[in-house]
């Protein structure tokens, strides 16, 4: 393997190195995005590493799901390795250190039946080491109580500590942008680099992303929601990335709603605040619908359309122009676009697509119960928007032609059987909405129908 630490003098590298040991979770993405941002700002290269050296628990379904998160993302990388390709350089490395005496076999107790009796440890110097972070500060720490520490079951069978100072080492890594929780694992690596003769990257340890009850999002935690799920409900990957990069970073001023290729131009390490970010749904969900607000009507559209269930799609009336038309009113009312099943699933769009079937005593106003005076209202409003030229059939206009008339009768007598005749709910949009979306034909012919129920007695 080429040795391509030359070829990149000078080039800001990053990386980032998920195992497949389970489906990814959410909490990850920050980790890859600040990564990318911080490559893609400085003109660099992003790298994505497999970690799958336990051959145990990586899972090539566990490496395609975090690989298909990405491709989701749009966190495209410009180069991708998997370490269980990489174990001859490992073993060279290896041996290197065991020649020059800085690690040595070990013989072990088994602790199992069958285990193997030895392993490779590293041989600590007992030194303090020290390292500037770049969010964090100056930080020391005495090695001497981590002892000769394993960096290799066996020389086939190298551990974390010790691959991801060659790897990041052969890669010509320059930052290494991470969680907090790895500061710990932070100086027997650089030991290992100044034993291998390694150039020390730049650290950032970021700060740990809390759920809202405070506890640390851990990806082998059961109720950490996988990665996917969030594209499977409905949610823009825009909008992920946007809420990851806000949680924990601070890009100052007032803007909140950002897109990627705002947030690789504003990020900056500086700007990471050394606190914990906390998980809120809810900001995930406002920001959900600023980006679906920002969609264009064809996008719009395209993306309510995926959540129809095939029930809805098979109604009489239903076509792709008039979903169209009643894409403003669904996006008004949803945060993502898993809410467009629910209320597809619950009924809540089929008046859309075929005109509604309701007993006669819903179309009643309250405790009203003078059919006569119900008749005669229905056919009144039919009367005045059916004077309404096609063309101009509007919201504004039939509101304009009815709005008078159900003043003087009283609103919810002649506005209440209008949206229901148009609805056959208890609650829909404004009847003058629903008009209009349903244009004049229809809008005639449910009135008409709500008229020959009640005149049937």
């Amino acid at each position: 393997m080429p040795d391509r630490r030359a070829q990149t003098a000078g080039a800001v590298i990053t990386r980032f190195a998920p195992s497949p040991t389970g489906p990814f979770q959410v909490g990850g993405v920050r980790s890859a995005l600040f990564n990318y941002l911080y490559a893609r700002q400085h003109k660099g290269k992003y790298i994505l590493r497999c970690e799958d050296t336990d051959p145990v628990r990586s899972k090539k379904e566990y490496e395609d799901y975090f690989l298909e998160v990405f491709a989701w993302l749009g966190l495209e990388h410009d180069e991708y390795c998997r370490q269980s390709e990489r174990g001859l350089l490992y073993g060279t490395y290896l041996n290197d250190l065991l020649s020059a005496g800085k690690a040595y076999i070990s013989k072990e107790e088994p602790k199992k039946e069958g285990e193997r009796a030895e392993v490779v440890r590293f041989k600590n110097p007992n030194k303090v080491v020290s390292f500037h972070d770049e969010i964090l500060g100056d930080i020391s720490v005495d090695t001497t109580d981590l002892g000769d520490f394993v960096i290799a079951r066996d020389m086939q069978s190298p551990l974390y500590h010790f691959t991801v100072v060659v790897d990041d080492f052969e890669m010509g890594i320059t930052h290494v942008i991470r969680g907090k929780e790895h500061v710990a694992n932070t100086p027997r690596q650089i030991l290992i680099q100044e034993a291998i003769g390694a150039t020390r990257p730049i650290y950032a340890h970021l700060p740990l992303i809390l759920s809202q009850d405070r506890k640390k999002l851990s990806k082998r935690d059961p109720n950490v929601t996988p990665a996917l799920t969030y594209r499977d409900n409905g949610y823009l990957p825009e909008a992920l990335l946007n809420f990851m990069a806000l949680t924990g970073w601070n890009p100052g001023g007032e803007q909140e709603v950002f897109t990627k290729e705002e947030l690789i131009k504003l990020f900056s390490l500086e700007r990471v605040q050394r606190s914990d970010g906390i998980f809120n749904s809810e900001k995930l969900e406002w920001l959900n619908k600023e980006h679906i607000r920002r969609l264009s009507k064809e996008k719009l559209t395209a993306h309510i359309e995926t959540h129809l269930p095939s029930g809805t799609k098979d109604l009489p009336g239903y076509s792709r122009e008039m979903l169209s038309r009643i894409v403003p009113v669904i996006a008004e009312r949803i945060t993502h676009f898993g809410e467009v099943t629910l209320m597809a699933n619950d009924g809540e769009l089929d008046f859309y697509f075929k005109a509604p079937v309701y007993p006669k005593e819903k179309l009643f106003w309250k405790e009203d119960r003078d059919a006569v005076k119900l008749l005669n209202r229905l056919n009144v409003v039919a009367d005045l928007i059916g004077r309404i030229h096609d063309a101009e059939f509007t919201q504004e206009q039939i509101k304009s032609a009815v709005w008078d008339y159900a003043e003087t009768e009283g609103r919810g007598q002649v506005l209440w059987p209008m949206r229901y005749a148009l609805s056959g709910k208890d609650r829909s949009p404004d009847p003058f909405q629903l008009a209009a979306i349903l244009e004049k034909k229809e809008t005639l012919e449910r009135l008409k129908n709500a008229a020959a129920i009640i005149g049937k007695g």
